[in-house]
């Protein structure tokens, strides 16, 4: 310990010493590479805190293999009995890491601004209200989703007892109808400390009936159309319910986004961190139409997607929603969550001001996508647009890799199509 990095003398490559206090409970040392007693331990228990305190891991990060890499520490002085052989682990080559930040002052004409949304106040007319149901307000019951069906119960001794839920297909339809109807009446369509508005209470009981004679509850391999009064299945389907309602009356703007008080504003130039994924994509153009230097994408079809924005002549600007603060609240059976759209495109479709086009790339598509999806179109879309502070908003879905190129032509070509017949 005297001649701890002293030239020439014992313990000439050591750098670094550590005091062995540091290492106990409460403190992960995760570069620590050796571990030298020199002092006897009190417990067993101490020893091993010692050491595993120090023994962290310095990378997360996936091999080709998908597993860690190999890491070891030297451990000198401590008594322990180890079977294996003292193995010798090369440090593995950091990798690359490049800084992902606006461009300035270069593109600043790139820049994309977007509304922070918190949450969203709809205002339902007190008249007739009717309800549209598109294809993703289906509710598709599965054993998965309402857990199972069958259950044995047994003692150490004496016979067993199945439980099931047979008794669940002789509940009527209209007693279904009836509560499903409450329930969305009760926590749906009722103000925050206010009393149910049962005005409502007949006319949501007609778009009920509406939703499940039209085939829109489905039920999957052994579950019972009453399993849809679980309180959280119950919460989704109202959900479902409520969306289309509000999707129906657009026209009468009934929703209007609810912004962060402190932070209703986001934009590009506040793009920056650092990144050692390999995926990117380089957005120097030429002509450069992203505000940030790189894409970091989470596939090679986000890859793709870059490259086909970048090659059509509509695209004024786009950008990806990596670390950007662009979040979409939504609620899934009951719960708030926060959605991350993938991209957003500035598009030129013929009119004085850009359409910015909110992307989501997404192969297989599960009930928490549906949700999504609903959000964006009966919500967030029309919420924003009728604040008319942060332009034009709408919302696309791309779930095929093999025709994004020709599905993304198809889709401008449409709204140019609609700015020439002066469709809204």
């Amino acid at each position: 310990m005297n001649t701890v990095g002293k030239k020439g003398k014992l313990g000439e490559q050591v750098r670094c010493v550590v005091s062995v206090s540091m290492l106990t409970e409460g403190w992960d040392a995760n570069t620590v590479t050796h571990i030298l007693g020199v002092r006897a331990f009190g417990t067993q228990l101490l020893c091993e805190q010692v050491v595993g305190r120090g023994l962290r891991r310095q990378s997360y990060e996936l091999n080709e293999d998908g597993l860690f890499n190999v890491e070891y520490a030297d451990i000198f002085g401590i008594p322990f009995d180890f079977t294996a052989k003292p193995v010798v682990a090369l440090p593995a080559k950091p990798r690359e890491t490049v800084r992902v930040q606006a461009v300035k002052p270069e593109r600043d004409a790139l820049e994309i601004t977007f509304p922070r949304v918190e949450g969203y106040r709809v205002e339902i007319p007190n008249e007739r209200i009717e309800a549209h149901f598109r294809p993703d307000d289906a509710l598709v019951l599965t054993p998965e989703m309402v857990g199972p069906g069958k259950t044995t119960n047994q003692g150490i001794i004496g016979h067993p007892n199945v439980l099931t839920v047979d008794h669940l297909g002789d509940i009527r339809n209209s007693t279904i109808l009836l509560h499903l109807t409450h329930h969305l009446l009760a926590h749906k369509f009722r103000d925050d400390g206010q009393e149910p508005k049962l005005y409502l209470f007949g006319q949501l009981k007609r778009i009920t009936r509406q939703w499940l004679e039209g085939g829109y509850l489905k039920c999957m391999g052994d579950t019972k159309p009453a399993q849809v009064l679980y309180k959280q299945i119950a919460d989704l389907a109202a959900e479902k319910i409520g969306s289309a309602i509000v999707f129906n009356n657009i026209d009468t703007r009934p929703v209007k986004a609810v912004l962060d008080p402190y932070n209703p504003t986001g934009s590009t130039r506040f793009v920056n961190f650092a990144t050692s994924k390999e995926l990117r994509w380089d957005t120097q153009g030429p002509p450069p139409k992203c505000h940030i230097n790189w894409v970091v994408c989470d596939s090679e079809w986000e890859t793709d997607f870059c490259r086909v924005v970048e090659a059509h002549p509509r695209v004024r600007a786009y950008v990806k929603n990596q670390n950007l603060g662009f979040e979409v609240p939504y609620l899934a059976r009951g719960m708030p969550h926060r959605y991350l759209p993938d991209f957003i495109v500035q598009i030129d479709d013929g009119r004085p001001d850009l359409l910015n086009l909110v992307v989501e790339i997404k192969g297989f598509r599960g009930e928490d996508a549906r949700v999504k999806a609903t959000t964006m179109q009966s919500y967030w879309v029309p919420g924003v647009n009728n604040l008319g502070r942060f332009g034009r908003w709408s919302f696309a879905e791309f779930r095929d890799a093999g025709t994004t190129e020709a599905e993304f032509g198809k889709l401008i070509e449409g709204l140019l199509h609609k700015e020439a017949n002066h469709e809204v």
